[in-house]
């Protein structure tokens, strides 16, 4: 999707005497104009929190490939620069070395006393003469080049700039890693700030470039900081006219889709842990020092009810034990792929007062929140680090936010009121069935028009782009369809059956047509809502990963129908009921 963007100036540090302001350039070319102008309480915890989500954005956990096709087209140029040079330089300089050398060998015949000292100038001449030969450096020039391509893919995030919003109680700054495989949000409290004048909301591209990363970096605790989002741009002398930056950003489809689907994750239900800085400290501390080489690579969190946690990190087997206590009222395992990523806490760690992690089960995504008092930052994490946000999981499928619904008396009511819950939506559209208010939210953070604050746990209106996204970004896909097809025919013979483990097994079967076979689906949940186990005997499953991490149209089918069972109560261990049993215990 072609973009552009157009910034008044770039973003900097405008410094007078021990006052500094941050000036964010924001996009002129978006219909609303942002402004925003207020002083800093904590500097320096804005400072580190906009650094942090600077190692977001530039991290990359993907594995590398060597690009040779462009190494060798870059070689050829270097030949032939070089071929070129040594047939027009190197032959007369050659000629007269080779002679010098045949003179000063006819010398060395007739005076012995003198040859130590002829050889060395010998060796000089044929240093000389290697300069010349266009291979001797060659490993020289393979390393450079592979040097140009890190620095290259190193700046590549800088194309795509983070989002800022301002909201009527807080500012935020959104942003994804290069592998798209993490996501970061900075939510700001307008408490943090002394406003100098009044707030314009909206949402807006800003100009964040390496310059200005490093002039953060000089922040200290006796420098007032003010951080400004002016349309006008920002110049050192008020008398020179700004000069307008544009940019033509080429976005991802995968970056685009991606708020998307951690929206949609982070409305699912999960497990949250409660963890001091000191844990955190130690689980970083560990990773640190510890580099695995062979698989497998994930942190085992056990968690025991009313027992301190622990993690065991494989391959070493090392198990550290946290001050943190599970509270829960069942056992459980989680495991951790791609741990490396949680690295990035490390800035936040003598700065938050608590964090916050969320497990939404197995193969599935984790969020993290450092409580810094007045600022929060929210790090979403996918199931390991190969996998986007995009691939696999359907997340808005499992949070129910499937079709168009009522999308547009969604958008007017979120763009008039800006921050919602999801049980005002509800209640401000009571008119409407639950089902397609849900299915409007799903539509609107599909369009890039709203995401899901974890910390609050509210709907917020943002407009990720500044023109309206194609309608093939956005539109119902085949799996979507898939799904409304299959739930029709989910409580046809659907099963439950409740264990002495505390768990909810789901199962039913899925006739395709008279000469297709029949698929059986089985899910098992616990009691926190979480996916133990599932199955399914149709080809995609097997195909796949066969978790929950690619899931078939069948499974997200029964697994939207049996989440509204999950709150059935007084049923029998062990025994299977069917839907008609179902139906009379809840009527």
């Amino acid at each position: 999707m072609q973009v552009n963007y157009k910034y008044a100036s770039p973003s900097k540090c405008v410094k007078a005497d021990d006052k500094t302001t941050l000036g964010f350039s924001p996009d002129l070319s978006r219909d609303e104009k942002v402004s925003f102008l207020g002083k800093l309480k904590h500097p320096l915890i804005f400072r580190d929190a906009m650094l942090m989500l600077r190692d977001i954005v530039i991290s990359d956990m993907s594995k590398k490939t060597k690009e040779r096709p462009e190494y060798f087209l870059w070689l050829n140029e270097e030949i032939e620069r070089r071929v070129k040079e040594h047939k027009e330089y190197v032959p007369h300089i050659r000629e007269a070395l080779k002679n010098k050398i045949a003179s000063y060998d006819n010398v060395l015949t007739k005076q012995n006393k003198q040859i130590n000292e002829l050889l060395t100038i010998q060796k000089k001449l044929q240093s000389e003469i290697n300069k010349y030969d266009a291979w001797n450096d060659y490993y020289k020039i393979e390393r450079d080049f592979w040097k140009f391509i890190k620095d290259r893919d190193y700046n590549l995030w800088f194309v795509l700039d983070p989002v800022i919003t301002v909201h009527k109680d807080q500012v935020s700054f959104e942003a994804f890693s290069i592998d798209e495989s993490t996501y970061g949000c900075l939510s700001v409290k307008m408490d943090e700030f002394e406003l100098l004048q009044e707030p314009k909301l909206g949402t807006t591209n800003i100009d964040f470039s390496a310059k200005l990363e490093k002039e953060m970096q000089r922040f200290r605790s006796y420098t007032d900081v003010t951080l400004s989002v002016d349309p006008e741009g920002f110049t050192i002398d008020n008398d020179i006219v700004p000069e307008y930056i544009e940019k033509k950003i080429d976005l991802p489809e995968t970056w685009i889709k991606g708020f998307n689907q951690v929206s949609s994750a982070a409305a699912l239900d999960g497990i949250e842990l409660e963890l001091t800085p000191s844990d955190m400290y130690d689980i970083c501390a560990f990773l640190r020092k510890h580099k695995e080489k062979k698989s497998p690579r994930y942190m085992k969190w056990i968690l025991e009810p009313k027992k301190r946690i622990q993690i065991v990190f494989e391959p070493f087997g090392t198990v550290i034990t946290l001050n943190a206590v599970y509270n829960g009222s069942q056992k459980r395992e989680e495991k951790i792929w791609g741990r490396r990523r949680w690295l990035v806490a490390e800035k936040l760690i003598p700065l938050s007062k608590m964090f916050y992690v969320r497990f939404l089960g197995f193969g599935m995504p984790q969020f993290i929140r450092a409580d810094m008092g007045t600022m929060q930052m929210t790090v979403g994490f996918s199931s390991w680090s190969a996998n986007d946000w995009v691939k696999g999981t359907a997340f808005n499928i499992m949070a129910g936010f499937t079709g168009n619904g009522n999308y547009k008396d969604v958008y007017k009511l979120l763009k008039k009121e800006r921050c919602l819950s999801m049980d005002d939506i509800f209640n401000s559209m009571s008119d409407a069935k639950k089902d397609k208010v849900k299915a409007g939210i799903g539509m609107l953070f599909r369009r890039g028009e709203g995401y899901f604050d974890v910390v609050n746990n509210k709907v917020r209106f943002r407009q990720l782009c500044n023109v309206p996204l194609p309608e093939e970004l956005y539109e119902v896909t085949q799996i979507e369809k898939d799904v409304q097809k299959y739930s029709k025919l989910t409580f046809d013979n659907m099963k439950v059956k409740y264990t002495h483990q505390k768990e909810f097994i789901f199962s039913t079967t899925y006739s395709e047509g008279r000469w297709m076979p029949e698929n059986n689906t089985e899910i098992v949940i616990d009691q926190d809502g979480q996916i133990v186990k599932l199955s399914c005997s149709c080809n995609t499953f097997k195909r796949g990963a066969r978790n929950i991490s690619e899931p078939c149209a069948h499974i997200l089918a029964l697994y939207v129908a049996s989440f509204k069972l999950l709150k059935l109560k007084d049923l029998e261990y062990d025994k299977e009921y069917k839907i008609n049993d179902i139906m009379e215990m809840l009527l």
